[in-house]
Order: C-alpha cells, then structure tokens, then sequence
C-alpha cells in the first residue's frame, strides 16, 4: 500500500500568484485614494466658485437696494460677509441721461423727466481662510447690472 503525505513541490507559486495579486490590489487602492483626492478638490473649487457668485449677487443686491446713486462721482461700496470669507465691492458709475418720451411718447421730447442710466459692477473674493491670504483655492466673480433710475431732468440723484 502507498502512502501520500500531503506535501506536493509547488515551487512557492501560490506565493508568486498571491504577491501579484497584492501588487494589483494596492495599485487599484492607490488610484482610487487619488481619484477620491481630485474630486475633493474639484468640489472645494466648485464651492468656492458658486460662493464667489453668490456674493457677487449679494453684493449688487444691496447696492441697488440702499439707492446712493450719484451722476457725478461714482460710488463705491465694499464689505465683507461669511464672517470675513468673501469680501465683495461694487462701483456705481453713472453712463448717461435720457429723456422719458410724455404723453406721445415721441423720443427726445418730453415733459422734464429724464431716466438715468447707470452701471453696477460687483467683485466678489471667496478666501479659503478668513482674511487670510490669496491661495490656489480661492475664486472670484465679476458680476454687472444695467439700471436707469427715474427723475426730474438734470437733478443730482
């Protein structure tokens, strides 16, 4: 009768197989953890970006909403909000004057009531620390709205 003892000469392939298997394993870790990365940063810029917006909007929000119009100087409004992450300044600079047409709405003849056109142009930073400095992660947004606002004809608003 033979006996067989469970040991056979492999050759230590199941060491190779299983080291290759590691090696595959760890590169497919390794790319994941970097792709995981990029998208992490990807989203921190995309929320910068959309701060950046947001307070650009703000910022011509109240602009327009507290209503210092000037036809002589330009106006210049600056302020900071999110507790010092975005900092947003808008120029309000006067573009021309035009008469409001009356009763025929003829253009060019009127009855002493002008439309007074301006421009508001709001800059907004996102900082990635609070009035700390410029980083790769910052963003900024330029934003501009047309406004006329109604008068009596060659006033000062």
């Amino acid at each position: 009768m033979k006996y067989y003892s469970g040991k056979r000469n492999q050759g230590g392939a199941a060491l190779i197989v299983g080291l290759i298997l590691l090696v595959v394993i760890t590169v497919l870790a390794i790319s994941g953890m970097n792709t995981a990365t990029t998208e992490i940063a990807m989203a921190r810029n995309d929320q910068s970006n959309e701060n950046a917006f947001q307070a650009a909007e703000t910022g011509l929000e109240q602009a327009l909403a507290q209503g210092s119009f000037n036809t002589v100087t330009p106006v210049t409004l600056t302020q900071t909000i999110n507790s010092g992450y975005d900092e947003i300044s808008v120029d309000i600079t006067f573009e021309s004057s035009t008469i409001v047409p009356d009763r025929a709405f003829s253009l060019g003849v009127g009855s002493g009531i002008a439309a007074y056109h301006f421009n508001a142009i709001s800059t907004a930073d996102s900082k990635r620390i609070a009035a700390g400095p410029a980083t790769d992660r910052d963003a900024s947004a330029v934003h501009s709205q047309a406004f006329y606002k109604i008068g009596p004809e060659s006033s000062t608003l």
